[in-house]
């Protein structure tokens, strides 16, 4: 017997060596170098205004950034570095007519006119000011555009320039101060004495008339403390509307510097902490031909006293019915100026509404209302400050607008006389991007109704149709059209192969063109895995999808990790490049080495309607940990995963994730590595958090349950921290917080490491190496110790 052991013992070392050191071509140091190692992909494709030529940032001569590149479509096989001479020609982004043959625009201060007939731009404006913002009127002969917080309409045929509004900061002067007789006395004398003061005092007073002359069919308006944007002119020049806003000055957490350029420690001023006072904005029309201003009112807007459902969480608590407060964007005035809708959120972040504007009164009625008693979001849909879809039809009478009524971000219309919507898209799919076709007959936009892991650029009637798919490639197809909307420039990517530029002909049937193929010789000599898209069963029912890397049957040490990627609301199961690039090339690094690997689109991420987005409402680190709790189950029962050597990865919200699984699943997860993590959401910004956990003072149940500073007592694994430490998204107080924590609970199995010039997003290649190599050294000495 003891022989026969003797024999085996050799054999069972050797096995064991074989499969603990399992090699890969790649290395961290490999996968961590300047990207540039990759090669060159490009990016911002626009194109000329004749629509022959592509420009593109790309970089073919390794210089030390991007360039501008184009390919004409008449040379398809040749790119072609943009010189200074030509860049400076180029038309900058800005506004055109309604049949597109002329485009204004701002170059270098100036205002700038481009026509399709003559294919040229000039200059016809240039004040020595900044100027912003021009857009065609409806009479299109004339061009309005902001200066010095104040509206100009400018005459393309008169050839003269009119200032609409006089805005002032401050408050208003009492004029013609009446002074003493004595004061009266002395200045007179004094003018009468001197006789350069007087020429200079008549000066002052000659010049100050002119001005006044120039501004006499415009109102004053004072702004006192607060601040003008978005200023802008109805169509039919018969209303101009802006807004104002009241700063707050909240306390701002100052992150320090250690290694400043100038040997000191300089204090950088981030951010406030979620809950702080929030500015206000108003909104204001002012009707030219009355010379009066009116502030837009959100009293009538449907449910503007309405509570949320939370509050039934604290009963004890006395909760004002009061009318809410809101934020504006807009107005949208249809092409002919004789209508307008605005966009209102509430500030608690509950609901969306669409309603028309009353410009006489500035009374609102709602046209659409949403609510959601999670937070409204959504592809399309926008923020507090604006942005998302909304418009007008040409008939001057239908709106269209984006909404997750159904469950899923779809395109609307919605006739503003009648009242009547129209769902233009449904499905479980979600759209992305509608713009109407150069005659307006049509839509064009990005959905995933293929399925959620591809983005596919589509045709529709404008009215509602069926909706003719544009592009075929399996992947990602980011359509920029042509100004003729005959050609598609498409950057296109799959799921192991990065970015590169297409063209095909605006047509179903039609073959894509490929223009660039940057990939480097070093890049393609590995054989890059095709991540398997998976889906797996949840606690409550749910299927999660996920992306999976296997590793081959003789290398396979049964351990796995999981990866949690960062943002929250982000997709990364999906069948194109990942943004999350290097933790893509470390997977396949990983799964050399005998791991399985798996990438979790967790409850919150994006892609999956509004149900998967908000299943973390009040509660970060429930179902989306649960989640990946269910993964790791997952992986045991279906890829023969050794439950007792599972690890758990990621940054920013995936460190946080990492960290509830450390405290709350220990029996789950042996190891992990927190990356840039949150680990108190009272200390993250407000845009973000009070969506999700609204605020620490009203919801204070949300934050400490979803705080993992609360749960460190819980850590049995091994822990990793790492982040950096001029971090001004998640601040390098998180981190130091929770290790005191940790330290006044004796934990003794973690550690951190601190990255003294990195931000969140790190930008060092020796930082990201330092950091991975730590992240795999925790995973191999720790997930497979028991095999050594």
């Amino acid at each position: 017997m003891q022989s026969r052991l003797q024999k085996l013992i050799p054999l069972f070392i050797l096995f064991s060596f074989q499969l603990f050191s399992q090699e890969s071509s790649l290395s961290v140091e490999k996968i961590m170098q300047d990207p540039s190692w990759m090669g060159t992909f490009p990016s911002n494709i626009r194109w000329s205004e004749d629509s022959k030529t592509i420009y593109f940032n790309y970089n073919l001569q390794k210089d030390p950034s991007d360039s501008l590149y184009k390919i004409q479509l008449n040379a398809k096989d040749q790119i072609i570095k943009v010189d200074r001479g030509e860049q400076n020609l180029l038309t900058g982004a800005g506004n055109y007519s309604k049949d597109r043959s002329k485009k204004v625009y701002i170059k270098d201060g100036s205002l700038m006119l481009w026509e399709a007939g003559s294919k040229k731009d000039r200059m016809i404006l240039d004040l020595g000011e900044r100027i912003s913002d021009p857009h065609f009127l409806f009479d299109e002969n004339k061009i309005s555009f902001s200066m010095n917080n104040n509206l100009f309409v400018y005459n393309l045929k008169a050839g003269n320039l009119e200032k609409l509004t006089n805005i002032r900061s401050g408050e208003q002067q009492e004029k013609d101060a009446k002074l003493s007789k004595k004061d009266d006395w002395v200045r007179e004398e004094n003018l009468g004495l001197l006789e350069v003061v007087r020429q200079r005092e008549k000066k002052k007073e000659d010049s100050d008339a002119y001005r006044k002359m120039g501004d006499k069919n415009a109102f004053t308006f004072y702004t006192g403390k607060k601040t003008v944007s978005n200023l802008q002119l109805a169509p039919n020049g018969k209303y101009a509307t802006f807004n104002l806003l009241t700063r707050v000055d909240n306390k701002r957490t100052e992150v320090p510097n250690y290694v400043d350029a100038s040997g000191y420690t300089v204090n950088l001023p981030t951010r406030t902490k979620v809950g702080d006072d929030y500015s206000k904005v108003e909104m204001a029309v002012y009707h030219l031909e009355k010379d009066t201003v009116i502030m837009i009112k959100a009293t009538n807007l449907t449910g503007i006293k309405d509570l949320p459902d939370y509050i039934k969480d604290y009963p004890d608590k006395e909760w004002e019915e009061k009318e809410r407060d809101v934020i504006f964007t807009g107005p949208y005035f249809s092409n002919n100026g004789e209508h307008a809708i605005v966009n209102v959120r509430s500030r608690d972040n509950k609901d969306r509404w669409l309603a028309q504007l009353d410009p006489q009164t500035g009374d609102l009625k709602t046209l659409d209302r949403q609510r959601d008693e999670a937070w409204i979001a959504g592809p399309g849909i926008g923020h507090s400050f604006g942005g998302g879809t909304i418009g007008w039809l040409p008939d001057n009478r239908h709106i269209y607008f984006q909404s997750e009524e159904s469950g899923y971000s779809h395109l609307y219309l919605l006739d503003v006389t009648t009242g009547n919507k129209k769902a233009l898209t449904s499905g479980k799919f979600e759209v992305f991007d509608p713009s109407l076709s150069k005659d307006q007959k049509h839509w064009f936009f990005t959905s995933s109704d293929v399925g959620p892991g591809e983005r596919h650029f589509y045709k529709m009637p404008v009215m509602g149709g069926p909706m003719q798919k544009l592009t075929t490639m399996t992947g990602n197809n980011n359509v920029s059209l042509s100004p003729d909307e005959k050609n598609m420039a498409i950057l296109y990517s799959y799921s192991n192969k990065p970015w590169e530029l297409y063209v095909k002909s605006t047509k179903a049937n039609a073959t894509a063109t490929q223009l660039t193929s940057g990939q480097s010789e070093e890049f393609k000599a590995y054989s890059w895995r095709e991540p398997e898209l998976v889906q797996f069963k949840a606690e409550d029912g749910a299927m999660v999808p996920a992306r999976l890397y296997k590793p081959q049957a003789n290398v396979n040490n049964g351990a796995a990790v999981i990866f949690v990627h960062g943002a929250g609301y982000l997709q990364n199961v999906h069948k194109w490049w990942s943004s999350y690039f290097r933790e893509y090339m470390f997977h396949n690094l990983l799964t050399d080495l005998g791991y399985t690997v798996l990438d979790i689109d967790y409850r919150g991420s994006a892609g999956y309607g509004r149900d998967w987005r908000t299943g973390i409402y009040r509660h970060m680190g429930g179902k989306d940990l649960s989640d990946h709790v269910d993964g790791a189950k997952y992986l045991v029962a279906e890829h023969g995963v050794d439950e007792e050597n599972v690890g758990i990865y990621g940054g920013s919200y995936g460190g946080f994730i990492t960290l509830m699984a450390l405290f709350n699943e220990a029996e789950t997860f042996k190891s992990g590595a927190a990356l840039r993590s949150v680990t108190d959401w009272a200390h993250y910004n407000d845009g973000y958090t009070s969506n999700i956990l609204n605020t620490p003072a009203e919801d204070p149940i949300a934050y400490k349950r979803s705080s993992p500073i609360y749960f460190a007592e819980g850590l049995e694994g091994n822990l990793l921290i790492a982040h950096g430490m001029v971090d001004v998204n998640v601040h390098f107080q998180d981190v130091v917080r929770l290790a005191q924590r940790l330290i006044e609970l004796k934990k003794e199995n973690w550690e951190m490491a601190v990255y003294p010039v990195e931000d969140h997003g790190f930008t060092e290649p020796s930082s990201w190496t330092d950091e991975y190599r730590r992240i795999l050294k925790l995973f191999n000495d720790t997930l497979l110790e028991q095999q050594n």
